[in-house]
């Protein structure tokens, strides 16, 4: 066997030690995995009297084994046999490595792709994908192939009353100038006619050099996750609605004992008619004004807030049946915009309040007169002129939360509030509440005495 080239670098000898030696040195120096396979396929090829081309592990004079290729070229006599071969041996060791560095690179991201629970995804400059991998047809029921052969697209499958939503987000980060990343859950139907939640999360990555931006980004089935919110959101919905049940039959307890406490008293000939009774009714008033506002929760949908203005009517109506005055035509006209809704720290103390006041025009508004009129206005007008949802800063006022303004106005064509009365530090108990009801609100309110009584209140309320 014949040696060329760098032998000291692979074998330790110098080119004269080796001229002679023979197949074993060679075959020792092959990694004992390989060596017999790498004889086999030697012997074949020299019965043959092909080329060939081998690759293997060899052993270096310091220990250290070496990938290399060796390209052998079969020399032969005047009768066909091989009587000499010729070969070049060539250190492949690094770009071996480089090659399984990047099988085990792929075989990672093939893992990963496999075991990725959603779908990862790259777009070009139109929104068409370049690439889709993950469970792509687990969570759409159609194959990748189809999306990237444009036979599906995305938008087409995108439930119709959320598509304004991402295209209006599509739209966005189109225009944005700069890398930016959005994040957006909708809901699409799937190749079975199910709707399903996802959640998309993507990025916009800015072409260099002219060339046209990329968009790259996951998309996750969050059906699941949606189902058990809206489940929880229910089981809320009736703890809810009982508490406001249990809270309305324990008002409802209180303002029974009170009216039977009137009772007892009613029954005592020098009470009749006292003071003692008519702060027993207003007391029952106050409380059944609470009640209400349960009352209405409970018969809604779950929710915190409460629809005011058909719970002003009822409250209205009950005052006018608990205060039925003789023969007296006192109308009632309302004028309540629809949907509005507020909290319980807005309406209960809100709901006091008009309780205070429609009271005191029926008790105390047409003392001599067989006709009356009482109105209630509530609306919407944007920002309050109030201080409410502001903080001190240098001495200034400023908004520093979004706020809604509505006005309520409570009025009569009675005969009037006597100018005697202070309104801003009054004597009676009624009045006192709307003071301090007012100041609870954050609000302010106007009295106004020409032809009748008319109160005015604008208050904030915060929006969500």
């Amino acid at each position: 066997m014949c040696w060329l080239g760098a032998t000291r670098e692979f074998m330790g000898h110098d080119l004269k030690d080796l001229e002679s030696t023979d197949m074993g040195v060679w075959l020792d120096h092959i990694h004992p995995e390989e060596r017999n396979k790498i004889w086999k396929t030697f012997e074949k090829y020299l019965e043959t009297g092909e080329n060939f081309r081998l690759e293997y592990r060899f052993r270096k004079h310091n220990e250290n084994y070496i990938h290399i290729e060796e390209n052998v070229i079969c020399l032969k006599d005047e009768n066909g046999s091989v009587n000499r071969v010729l070969g070049i041996i060539k250190d492949i060791t690094e770009r071996k490595l480089t090659q399984e560095r990047l099988e085990d690179s792929e075989e990672k991201y093939r893992s990963f792709i496999q075991n990725f629970d959603g779908i990862a995804f790259q777009l070009d400059e139109n929104f068409f994908p370049e690439f889709m991998h993950g469970k792509v047809e687990e969570i759409t029921g159609y194959s990748e192939e189809k999306f990237l052969s444009g036979q599906f697209l995305w938008i087409d499958i995108i439930h119709s009353a959320d598509k304004p939503l991402v295209i209006e987000d599509i739209n966005n980060i189109q225009k944005s100038p700069y890398n930016s990343s959005r994040e957006l859950d909708f809901r699409i139907i799937h190749s079975n006619g199910r709707t399903k939640w996802v959640h998309q999360c993507y990025y916009k990555i800015q072409g260099k050099d002219g060339k046209p931006e990329k968009y790259q980004g996951v998309i996750y089935d969050i059906t699941e996750k949606k189902n058990t919110e809206e489940a929880l959101e229910k089981i809320e919905a009736i703890r809810n609605k009982e508490i406001h049940h249990r809270i309305k039959n324990n008002l409802q307890v209180i303002s029974s004992l009170l009216d039977l406490q009137a009772e007892k008293f009613n029954d005592r000939e020098c009470i009749k008619n006292s003071e003692v009774l008519t702060a027993f009714r207003e007391s029952q008033d106050r409380v059944m004004s609470i009640a209400l506002i349960h009352e209405e929760l409970h018969e809604g949908e779950g929710r915190d807030t409460l629809n005011f203005s058909p719970y002003l009517e009822k409250l209205v109506e009950n005052l006018f049946q608990t205060y039925r005055l003789g023969d007296k035509e006192i109308s009632l006209i309302m004028n309540l915009e629809e949907d509005i809704f507020f909290d319980m720290d807005t309406a209960v103390p809100l709901g006091m309040i008009v309780n205070e006041l429609v009271s005191n025009s029926l008790k105390y508004a047409f003392p001599d007169r067989k006709t009356g009129e009482i109105r209630i206005n509530l609306f919407r007008e944007g920002k309050a002129g109030n201080s409410s949802g502001t903080d001190e800063k240098d001495g200034e006022k400023e908004l520093t939360e979004k706020c809604t303004g509505y006005t309520l106005i409570i009025s009569d064509n009675g005969i009037g509030i006597p100018e005697k009365i202070d309104f801003e530090n009054p004597d009676t108990l009624g009045l006192q509440l709307v003071t301090i009801l007012v100041e609870q609100l954050d609000s302010e309110i106007e009295l106004k005495r020409n032809k009748g009584t008319r109160f005015k209140i604008r208050f904030n309320v915060k929006q969500d």
